[in-house]
């Protein structure tokens, strides 16, 4: 359901290495829907959307703008299986109306929130679960590169941007390594030169307790060559410290390959060799992880609209932290 840039980039790449087979593809443009079933040998293109939801049997990839998923998922059929684009809708309002007609119409949903499918983050989660690095004390996501906004021009004029089409992914990763955070502090602004768009840079703080600190800086407009480019998550356990790089983001679209290194106690930094990076290989993540729930071959999944939701309620509360705007400084007496 949709043939849009990420369609062609990663979710179809991501399928044929799989070896998930794919029967037809669906788009109202319907020129973009062509052009996919061409370069990626699909056997069937949709004419309409009523066409595309009677095939039975199939996992439905919902690859759709966030304006759009709400009344998509409303026509699915019950008791179908669903992987659904992130973010899920522009705000928690639109996140819980999208929960509950999924569960009105026994929907199996996930969320297509891949980086914690990434091989990097795969490692680093198997390092962490094994307690290789002790407890998590220190988190930091530090994003600083030249995203090209002009690529998605459905970007300008809606209401919210960087957090939930961007940090949503850092944020759900976060998440995924430490657990839901209890408080929120944050500030999200414009860019001079995108000034169409919502906002584009983002510092954030998740507060996990008092001896651990967790922050995001994301600056997606570095106008100065890559030697100072940034794109990684830095985690320090009691134990020992992880540095993972994203390369996607550096020269995206086509971008540079991931990396994982590891420094546990006593020893010096060692890099962990990596299959893949999140663009595209962690795009199998989510549907293989809703396939081999809805087959029962799985009895939790990973990514589910329930996990997607809390990843949505903290977006929120940093919307309402931007808001509040944080405490002002006292003016002093200058007489």
């Amino acid at each position: 359901m949709g043939a849009g840039g990420i369609v062609h980039d990663a979710h179809l790449p991501a399928y044929r290495a799989a070896g998930l087979p794919v029967v037809g593809i669906y788009d109202p443009r319907s020129e973009r829907a062509r052009s996919a079933a061409e370069r990626f040998e699909l056997p069937r293109v949709f004419a309409t959307f009523e066409e595309a939801v009677a095939v039975s049997g199939a996992i439905f990839d919902v690859a759709v703008p966030p304006s759009e998923l709400a009344r998509v998922v409303e026509r699915l059929p019950e008791g179908s299986a669903a992987l659904l684009q992130k973010p899920l809708g522009m705000d928690l309002a639109e996140a819980t109306r999208i929960r509950a007609t999924c569960r009105a119409r026994r929907i199996t949903a996930a969320v297509n929130l891949q980086l914690r499918f990434s091989p990097a983050f795969l490692a680093l989660r198997d390092a962490l679960a094994r307690g290789l690095l002790g407890r998590p004390i220190e988190c930091e996501v530090l994003v600083n590169c030249r995203m090209p906004w002009e690529l998605w021009p459905f970007l300008e004029g809606l209401p919210r941007m960087e957090l939930p089409l961007h940090s949503i992914h850092y944020i759900d990763a976060i998440r995924a390594l430490l657990g839901e955070p209890h408080f929120v502090q944050g500030r999200t602004v414009k860019h001079p030169s995108t000034p169409r768009i919502a906002s584009s840079r983002t510092t954030a703080i998740l507060d996990y307790g008092d001896d651990v600190r967790c922050a995001l800086s994301i600056h997606h407009h570095h106008m100065h060559g890559p030697r100072h480019q940034r794109s990684e998550l830095r985690l320090e356990g009691t134990h020992g410290a992880a540095r993972l790089v994203m390369g996607v983001n550096l020269d995206y679209p086509r971008g540079r390959p991931d990396s994982l290194e590891l420094a546990l106690e006593g020893e010096e930094w060692t890099e962990i060799p990596l299959e893949g990076n999140w663009f595209p290989d962690a795009f199998r993540g989510p549907m293989c992880s809703l396939q081999r729930f809805v087959s029962g071959e799985a009895s939790e999944l990973e990514g589910s609209i329930d996990s997607a939701w809390r990843t949505m309620a903290v977006i929120e509360a940093l919307y309402a932290a931007d808001a509040a705007r944080g405490v002002p400084v006292p003016k002093g007496d200058d007489s």
